[in-house]
C-alpha cells in the first residue's frame, strides 16, 4: 500500500513539472511573436532617454566588424594581459583583500585565488598589497574557482631549500621543537627534522631538554626520499669549528706545557679532558700519587682543573696528560732514617693474591708478599690475614728510593718459631696437628703457627691401603702424629700417624698364613675382582677369576662367603684371596680319593687271580674243570675293575 502511494506521489510531481515546461513554452512562442511585430523604429522610440550621441546606425556602417586577422590579434593581446597557470607550480601572488576566512590574492589570471586565513598564522602583520608565494592546487574548482595553497609553497620550498643545503654542504637555520626517542625534533622552514642525541655536541649530553625552544644551525646528512625523512647535525658544524682548532693548539703543544682544561668524560681507566677543542687522556695512575680505585674518586665531570702535557702525537691527535706530575714526588718527602729493618706503620690499600700493599704515607707504598705474611710454609690466601682499610705495623725488608720501590714483612714482627724447633719438637715426639691442605701424596697439616709438617700417604694408616688423603681425613680434622724426620736448616718436618699404634702387620702375618681360610664380606667391585673386608680389619682383594661359585653363579657385592688366602705381602700390606680356590680343591680331592679307592680294589682283584693260577698248576687233571670255571670268573672281575678305572 505504500508503495502505491508514493508512486501516485511521483506521478502528480511529474506531472506538475510537465505543465510547467509546457507554461514557459507557450510564454517564450508570445514574446517571439511581439518581437517579431515590433520594429527598430518602435524600440528606440520606446527609450525613455535617448541618447543623442548614439550612432543606431553603426553595425549597418559595419561598426565593429572585425576581420579574422585583426580579431585573432585581440585575442592575443587580451590573452597576454592574462599569467598562464599550470597545476602543481608555485606562484606569486598580490594580497587583494583580507577576511575572516579567506585571503584574496591576484596572481594575474582571469580570476583571483583564494587561500584559508588559518595558512597565515606564522604572518600576523599580512596586509593588503603584501606579496606571498602560493602553490597551484587547480586552475578552477567546479565553481571556476582558482584553488591555491600557501602551506603546500612554503612545504615545497622548504624541501627545495633542504636539498640543496645537503648537496652544496650549507648550513641552515632550525628551531628546536620538541624532544623524543633518542634526540630532537628540528623545525626547518615547516618541514620536521630528526636531530640524533649523538649528533647534537661533540659532548656527550645528558639533558636534551635543555635545546627544545632554541634555534641553532645545523648541517642536513641524510634524507630519505620516500619517508619523507631529514636527519640533522650540529656536531659536525662544531667538529669543522674545533678541527682547526686542534691543528692550532697541537702545534703549539710542547711536553711539559701547563694546560687549563676541563673534564669532559670520566671512565674507568682515565678521565678525557677539554683543552679547548682537542681533547686529552689523563690516565687513572697520572692523577695521583696515592693509590685510587676510580677516578671520580678525585675528578667530577664539568670541572675545570690544570694539566701538564707528558706525551702527544701529531698526526693522532693524541694528547697524555698529567696531574700528580703537578706537585712532588712523596717519595721525595720520605723520611731520610727509614732503613731496612725498620718498623712502619700505615694503612692497606690493595690485597691481591699475591700479597698487599701498606701505604705508609700518600703515595708511598710497600708491597708485603704473601711469603712475608706468616711463618707458615703452607701459604695461604692474603685475604685470610688482611683487608682493605687495616691499620696495621710491618718491618721494612728492602728499600731502593731511586726505583722507589719497598717491600715489607708482618711476620718478623713475632719470634720465628724454628728457631728452637729440635727442642719442642724431637724425633719421636707426639702432637696433635690440624689438616691444612691435601695432595696426591700425602696430607699437609699444622703442629702451630708456623710449624707445618707433611705426612706421607703410606704413613696413615697400617691396615688400609689408602689411594687419596681424601679417603682417609679431611681439611680442618685434628690428627694425632708423631715427628719422624727433622730438617731445621730446610724448614721440613715429617710426620706420621699410623706409627703410633704397632705394626699389626706383625700379627696379620701369624694370622692370614697361605691356605687359610676366612670368612669375608665384598664391599667393593671392580673391573678387574672385588674388595674383601676381613677379620680384624684388614681388607684384601679377590680377582675375577677367584669369585666364581660351585653353581656356576659370582659372588656379589655385600655377599658374605669363605675365602683362602693365596697371597700375603707385609710389606706391600697386600692380602690377594680367593673362593674359587676352596671348592675346587675340594672337588680334586674328592676325585683323587675316589681314584685311589678304586685302585686299591683292582689291585685286590689282580692278587685273587694270581692266588688262583698258583693253585690250577698245583691241581691234578681232575680238578682242571672246576679251577678253570673259577679262573673264568675271576677274570671277568678284573676286566671289571679296569673298567671301572
Amino acid at each position: 500500500m505504500a508503495k502505491k502511494q508514493v508512486a501516485e506521489k511521483e506521478l502528480e510531481a511529474k506531472t506538475a513539472e510537465l505543465q510547467g515546461a509546457d507554461a514557459r513554452l507557450a510564454e517564450k512562442e508570445t514574446i517571439e511573436s511581439e518581437a517579431d511585430s515590433v520594429s527598430i523604429e518602435q524600440i528606440k522610440s520606446s527609450l525613455a532617454t535617448p541618447d543623442q550621441d548614439f550612432d543606431w546606425d553603426a553595425d549597418d556602417k559595419a561598426f565593429g566588424n572585425y576581420s579574422d586577422e585583426d580579431r585573432k590579434k585581440f585575442e592575443d593581446m587580451y590573452t597576454d594581459t592574462f599569467n598562464q597557470i599550470n597545476q602543481g607550480e608555485i606562484i606569486s601572488g598580490t594580497v587583494v583583500s583580507i577576511n575572516n576566512k579567506d585571503v584574496v590574492l591576484n596572481v594575474g589570471f582571469k580570476s583571483d585565488g583564494l587561500v584559508s586565513t588559518s595558512e597565515f598564522r606564522d604572518t600576523p602583520d599580512l596586509k593588503v598589497g603584501d606579496k606571498v608565494d602560493v602553490f597551484v592546487e587547480a586552475p578552477e574548482d567546479a565553481n571556476g574557482q582558482l584553488i591555491l595553497s600557501r602551506k603546500r609553497a612554503k612545504t615545497q620550498r622548504s624541501w627545495e631549500s633542504i636539498n640543496e643545503a645537503l648537496d652544496n654542504d650549507r648550513i641552515i637555520n632550525g628551531f628546536v621543537k620538541s624532544r623524543t626517542k633518542g634526540g630532537l625534533i628540528v623545525d626547518i622552514m615547516g618541514v620536521e627534522a630528526f636531530l640524533p642525541g649523538s649528533q647534537i655536541d661533540i659532548k656527550p649530553i645528558r639533558d636534551y631538554d635543555v635545546y627544545v625552544g632554541k634555534t641553532m644551525e645545523f648541517k642536513v646528512v641524510k634524507i630519505n626520499h620516500e619517508f619523507k625523512n631529514v636527519v640533522v647535525s650540529h656536531k659536525i658544524l662544531i667538529e669543522d669549528d674545533l678541527e682547526s682548532q686542534k691543528v692550532e693548539i697541537v702545534s703549539k703543544l710542547e711536553k711539559g706545557q701547563v694546560l687549563e682544561g676541563t673534564v669532559k668524560n670520566i671512565t674507568d681507566f682515565g678521565v678525557f679532558i677539554d683543552l679547548g677543542g682537542v681533547d686529552g687522556l689523563l690516565h687513572i695512575t697520572d692523577i695521583s700519587w696515592g693509590r685510587i680505585e676510580h677516578p671520580k674518586e678525585v675528578l667530577s665531570l664539568d670541572e675545570k682543573i690544570n694539566v701538564v702535557v707528558l706525551d702527544f702525537d701529531d698526526e693522532k691527535k693524541r694528547i697524555a696528560l698529567g696531574l700528580k706530575q703537578l706537585t712532588p714526588h712523596p717519595w721525595e718527602s720520605l723520611d731520610t732514617n727509614l732503613a731496612v729493618g725498620s718498623k712502619v706503620k700505615g694503612k692497606i690499600v690493595t690485597v691481591a693474591d699475591y700479597g698487599a700493599f701498606l701505604e705508609i704515607i700518600p703515595g708511598v707504598e710497600g708491597l708485603i708478599h704473601v711469603s712475608e705474611m706468616s711463618w707458615s710454609q703452607n701459604l695461604r690466601s692474603p685475604q685470610e690475614f688482611l683487608k682493605v682499610s687495616d691499620e696495621i705495623e710491618a718491618e721494612v725488608l728492602t728499600l731502593d728510593r731511586d726505583d722507589r720501590k719497598m717491600s715489607l714483612g708482618i711476620k718478623q714482627l713475632t719470634q720465628d718459631p724454628w728457631q728452637n724447633v729440635a727442642e719442642r719438637y724431637p724425633i719421636g715426639s707426639k702432637h696433635t696437628a690440624v689438616v691444612k691442605n691435601m695432595t696426591n701424596f700425602g696430607v699437609f697439616v699444622e703442629i702451630e703457627e708456623g710449624i707445618d709438617g707433611l705426612i706421607h700417604i703410606s704413613d696413615l694408616s697400617w691396615s688400609k691401603k689408602v689411594n687419596h688423603p681424601n679417603e682417609f681425613t679431611k681439611v680442618g680434622d685434628t690428627l694425632d702424629v708423631v715427628v719422624l724426620e727433622l730438617d731445621v736448616e730446610s724448614r721440613k718436618l715429617s710426620l706420621g700417624h699410623k706409627q703410633l699404634e704397632e705394626n699389626p702387620w706383625d700379627t696379620f702375618e701369624t694370622i692370614f698364613t697361605l691356605d687359610s681360610i676366612h670368612q669375608g664380606t665384598v664391599v667393593k667391585v671392580t673391573d678387574k675382582g672385588a674388595v674383601i673386608a676381613l677379620p680384624y680389619g684388614v681388607e684384601g682383594f679377590v680377582p675375577t677369576k677367584h669369585m666364581a661359585k660351585e653353581d656356576g653363579g659370582t659372588i656379589k657385592a655385600e655377599e658374605t662367603n669363605d675365602f683362602k688366602i693365596i697371597e700375603f705381602n707385609k710389606d706391600a700390606k697386600r692380602i690377594v684371596v680367593s673362593h674359587a680356590r676352596i671348592w675346587e680343591e675340594a672337588k680334586a680331592e674328592a676325585v683323587a680319593e675316589e681314584r685311589s679307592a678304586k685302585k686299591k680294589e683292582a689291585k685286590a682283584s689282580s692278587s685273587a687271580v694270581k692266588k688262583v693260577k698258583d693253585s690250577v698248576e698245583k691241581s691234578t687233571l681232575g680238578d682242571l674243570g672246576v679251577l678253570a670255571q673259577l679262573k673264568q670268573q675271576m677274570e671277568g672281575e678284573e676286566n671289571k675293575a679296569k673298567k671301572g678305572e
